[in-house]
């Protein structure tokens, strides 16, 4: 078998990229379905880009690496492919932008567009044996326990990183890269779960709230859910991929409240009432009942003076935690690290040492932050990529 193009990996980035890369594109993957982890993707609905996507909202060695591909590819080119197609959607929190009826439909458009293109599809099917040759590349392909010898001029590896295994996500896209001597961020798991080895936060789980949460200096406010394990919710997934191991984390429990404003009214005219009980009216019950003990609060609040109250704000709005890990690849969205940018140009994606080799998506050292922006690097870096590719 000869192709122009083969692309490891019928996820969003690979789909994207078979259908800009031109004639003859094979695009292979070792799942049943395309698309797999589009399918899942917010709540079944997919959170397919984020109308306030910038470079801004990325990680990675290079901050400067994801400007070109963002900015010749944007959430609003994507999102008039999205109308072209006829997908309803609708506009959530914070930029947010999900599917009416079911993550399907973008799978369904994105494999009308490689139709379209001309690109072919081979599922379950695995490879193996990849090697560089003088006209680009050679391997075998394995399916249905059959073997075919394949040669392609380009190779694009788009296999994702390590996030959800029970997907089929393995660190495939980095033994790839290994094997030509392209360089890989360390790993991590990212958007996931924190966990607290004592399981302190036991008696509150499924208890949740507004709060701000900090990793390195890294501020979210969003919502915060208390969990059998530790804690998780939004703000926690965004600050966990500033966090790294060893590092305290800081929760503000009050960060839209002025509470020493409502506790010192609440002590002009509710003075018998007791302090818990005026705090429950800004905090979960739960969650005061938990911090009774530590806080100490115990009596009225016609007891309390203005040191004890601020000393009680100033421990809800900088309460610091200790994480003992993550929830890891199990349930994270995403990978950090992965193939390092400096190896790779940031305007086709391909590998500076070796002609005809891309990586894109999640399997390089670009990770966005939750609400829809992996997703655009995926269509951003795979458009990127299938652009160099049809024009070579």
């Amino acid at each position: 078998m000869q192709v122009n193009t083969l692309i490891i990996g019928a996820g969003a980035a690979g789909m994207m990229c078979a259908a800009h890369a031109g004639p003859n594109t094979l695009v292979i993957d070792h799942a049943k379905a395309a698309g797999e982890k589009i399918r899942i993707s917010g709540g079944g609905r997919c959170n397919f880009t984020n109308t306030g996507c910038t470079p801004t909202q990325f990680l990675s060695q290079n901050p400067h690496f994801a400007k070109s591909a963002l900015k010749r590819y944007t959430q609003w080119d994507f999102i008039s492919l999205v109308t072209e197609h006829g997908i309803p959607y609708h506009e959530k929190t914070l930029g947010q932008l999900f599917c009416d009826t079911s993550a399907k439909d973008i799978i369904a458009m994105l494999r009308a567009e490689m139709d379209r293109a001309g690109a072919q599809l081979m599922l379950q099917t695995a490879i193996r044996d990849i090697t560089k040759t003088d006209t680009g590349f050679a391997a075998t392909l394995t399916r249905d326990g059959r073997d075919t010898a394949i040669t392609a001029r380009n190779l694009v590896v788009a296999c994702g990183g390590k996030s959800i295994p029970k997907m089929g996500a393995t660190g495939f896209a980095y033994q790839i890269a290994a094997q030509f001597d392209l360089p890989v961020i360390p790993t991590r798991a990212g958007l996931v779960p924190l966990t607290f080895s004592d399981d302190r936060f036991k008696p509150l789980a499924g208890t949740a709230l507004p709060a701000r949460v900090t990793a390195d200096d890294t501020s979210f406010d969003e919502a915060l859910l208390f969990t059998h394990r530790g804690l998780s919710g939004p703000a926690v997934l965004q600050a966990s991929s500033y966090w790294h191991e060893g590092q305290e984390i800081a929760v503000n429990l009050i960060p839209a409240t002025d509470l020493l404003l409502h506790l010192q009214t609440a002590r002009r005219e509710a003075g018998r009432k007791r302090l818990t009980s005026i705090l429950s009216q800004h905090l979960p019950a739960r969650l005061v009942d938990f911090l009774a003990d530590d806080l100490s609060l115990q009596g009225n609040i016609a007891d309390q003076s203005d040191t004890r109250l601020r000393a009680i704000c100033d421990a809800l709005s900088h309460w610091p935690l200790l994480p003992s890990g993550s929830e890891g690849y199990r349930t994270a969205e995403v990978t950090l690290g992965g193939v390092d940018t400096d190896a790779l140009s940031s305007k086709t994606m391909e590998a500076k040492a070796v002609p005809g080799l891309y990586f894109i998506g999640e399997c390089v050292d670009v990770t966005g932050w939750l609400g829809g922006y992996n997703f655009q690097w995926a269509w951003s870096s795979g458009w990127a990529a299938g652009q160099a590719i049809a024009a070579a």
